[in-house]
């Protein structure tokens, strides 16, 4: 820039959550030369490699652009990716090649790497000057540094005091954002449940389906975020359908005489006496075994309808690695939820107490499932994924997803009869085991670099 050069750019570098300092570093932007921001030394913008493994040594460029448009050439720049590992994000968008910058766009390096935001502002001459950036001869030491470089002052101080539109509406600049990075949808999704209860006030049996609904959701949606692999919400909600279209089938009756009839797994009745033994082995069979191999159903069917099927519908539906079997797995442990609890926990309350009761039971009830019935599926649903990345091993993998899955089931069942602080307990270790299982998929993901939510730890 020069003297006379009215405006002034600079990446200025978004604190991260953990980060102590008060003031970020900002980098001015030269006019005639490009800037790359990377891990390698002789980029102009070094990132710390002990700070940010996930960017590439040569991860993007800024590169200037003359408008000749206008009579005082207002300066653009541009931002590409140098075919980094972890890619490049403009306003949450992976890059794909090169892309105008415009005032207040956010650049991220890797999908949770660190975060710049572009500025351009029209400024007095001497603050242009005082930001001036001195070209630099190749194969020199870089002019800034993040990891040694002093911070300069934040960009609100080299700004003038005019305020623009979008300052004053943001909604004009990061409404693009808003789907991405503002949970939008599930906030949408939230009023929209809350409009919908508030007209069902009165009317039992709608308003617990709606709260159940939402609950199981919210549920969904956690594991959803966890696993970070995206599957069409058309094939999650085929999973959950056809869960409760066979709960509604003569599927169960036979379940019911062959694990609680044929073998071992007849429930006790309320207030009969039994042994821990006597206890723990019906719930494994009539409960453990037997639930899990229902809910396993429509994985199972996604599993064949993925091989039968031709692309791309193949790859939508069917399960082709663990966090396919984990997220269908969990959606139908939704449905399964549902219908037990919707269909029979709470119409029985309610007819041996009152309403408020049944509604008492159904919040602890779906919100539990996540440490509950979703934590087992989701488990099973992981060995049923993992045995397509294992073909030879398979029936090893699933009969130690099924039978550990079981045992959790049944753990869970006979806690609850015996007091809150041992039920606590299990609900804690379902869940560790859910977890351990997603994190472990995430690492195993043969589309992890798709994925969302797979970073694991710093180094790439």
């Amino acid at each position: 820039m020069t003297d006379q050069d009215p405006y002034v750019a600079f990446l200025w570098q978004v604190p991260s959550a953990t980060s102590i300092e008060r003031n970020s570093p900002c980098y001015p932007l030269s006019r005639t030369q490009s800037v790359t921001v990377g891990r390698d030394t002789y980029c102009q913008i070094v990132l710390d490699s002990s700070l940010f493994g996930m960017v590439s040594r040569r991860h993007a460029q800024i590169r200037p652009i003359l408008n000749f448009k206008t009579q005082v050439q207002e300066p653009l720049w541009e931002i590409c990716d140098l075919n980094s590992a972890n890619g490049t994000y403009l306003n949450g968008q992976r890059l794909q090649g090169c892309q105008v910058l415009q005032v207040g766009d956010r650049i991220g390096l890797g999908g949770n790497g660190p975060e710049f935001i572009f500025e351009c502002h029209l400024v007095e001459p001497s603050a242009a000057s005082h930001l001036a950036v001195v070209p630099q001869p190749s194969h020199t030491v870089p002019f800034q540094s993040a990891a040694t470089a002093p911070p300069l002052r934040s960009p609100r101080l080299v700004a003038t005091d005019s305020v623009t539109l979008t300052q004053l509406f943001p909604i004009l600049s990061t409404g693009r954002e808003l789907a991405h990075k503002a949970y939008l949808v599930p906030g949408i999704v939230t009023v929209g449940f809350v409009v919908l209860m508030f007209a069902a006030v009165g009317q039992p049996v709608a308003f617990n389906l709606l709260l159940a609904t939402y609950l199981v959701g919210a549920a969904y949606y956690l594991v959803y975020q966890l696993c970070g692999k995206r599957k069409p919400w058309w094939v999650l909600l085929g999973a959950l359908g056809v869960m409760v279209l066979i709960l509604r089938s003569p599927i169960l009756s036979t379940f019911i005489v062959l694990f609680r009839q044929v073998l071992p797994g007849r429930l006790p009745i309320p207030d009969e006496s039994t042994s821990f033994l006597r206890l723990i082995t019906s719930m494994f069979f009539g409960a453990g075994l037997m639930e899990e191999l229902l809910k396993a159903l429509p994985v199972l069917l996604a599993y064949w309808l993925g091989r039968c099927l031709r692309s791309p519908w193949r790859e939508q539906i069917g399960v082709w690695e663990p966090l396919d079997g984990i997220l269908l797995g969990t959606a139908a442990a939704a449905g399964f939820t549902l219908v037990e609890t919707l269909g029979q926990y709470v119409p029985d309350i309610e007819q041996q107490s009152s309403s408020l009761e049944g509604l008492q039971l159904l919040i602890p009830r779906v919100l539990g499932s996540v440490a509950g019935h979703i934590a087992y599926s989701g488990y099973l649903g992981y060995f049923v994924g993992l045995t397509v990345l294992k073909p030879r091993k398979r029936w090893f993998i699933l009969s130690i997803g099924y039978l550990t899955a079981a045992i959790l089931h049944a753990l869970w069942n006979a806690a609850g009869t015996i007091n809150a602080l041992l039920l606590m307990i299990v609900g804690v270790v379902s869940y560790a085991f859910l977890a351990a299982a997603i994190l472990k998929a995430r690492q195993l993901s043969p589309t992890r670099s798709q994925n969302f939510a797979t970073r694991l730890s710093k180094s790439p």
